[in-house]
């Protein structure tokens, strides 16, 4: 399955080059360590809620099957990532971050914190990662397994677990 993923680093530290990203850099390693997906997109932006928007919104209109934010889902004051990811889904989906918190949460409570959300717009698969990269490593774990399938009903393709094509 030909998956293209962008990888949005969300960090005004990042950006201006004081901080050098890690956690945009290891989503890249882990799929193509784990998958055969191609990052055919990354950058890193400031927490501007219009500068994110419009990376999402430019990154969906190419036909990216998947966006990986990181960054910028706290409760910092400028932690914008879920407000630009709002601003920029069709239809959410809830289940995907209620999963990776729930999961979290046994590892530690401060993933009762984050305000990450996901959703889709058009074909595309946004969803928001937290910015460390040890709940970055965390997360993927347990959406890489899940990701495949659902991807392929955003594509309209059949899946093995329905036997039917989905449109």
């Amino acid at each position: 399955m030909d998956i293209c993923v962008g990888v949005l680093t969300v960090s005004d530290r990042a950006a201006s080059g004081e901080y050098q990203d890690v956690s945009g850099p290891l989503i890249v390693e882990i799929l193509e360590r784990k998958t055969k997906w191609q990052v055919t997109k990354q950058a890193t932006v400031s927490d501007e809620i219009i500068e994110i928007a419009k990376y999402l919104e430019n990154w969906c209109d190419t036909g990216l099957d998947l966006i990986l934010t990181t960054g910028g889902t706290g409760f910092a004051p400028r932690d914008v990532t879920p407000e630009a990811t709002v601003r920029v889904i069709e239809k959410p989906t809830p289940g995907i971050v209620e999963a990776l918190r729930s999961e979290s949460l046994k590892i530690t409570k401060h993933a009762m914190l984050s305000r990450a959300t996901a959703g889709i717009r058009g074909k595309t698969l946004i969803i928001n990662l937290p910015g460390s990269p040890k709940a970055v490593k965390e997360n993927l774990d347990l959406l890489l397994p899940v990701l495949p399938h659902a991807l392929k009903l955003l594509r309209g393709e059949k899946s093995a677990e329905h036997g039917h094509r989905l449109v």
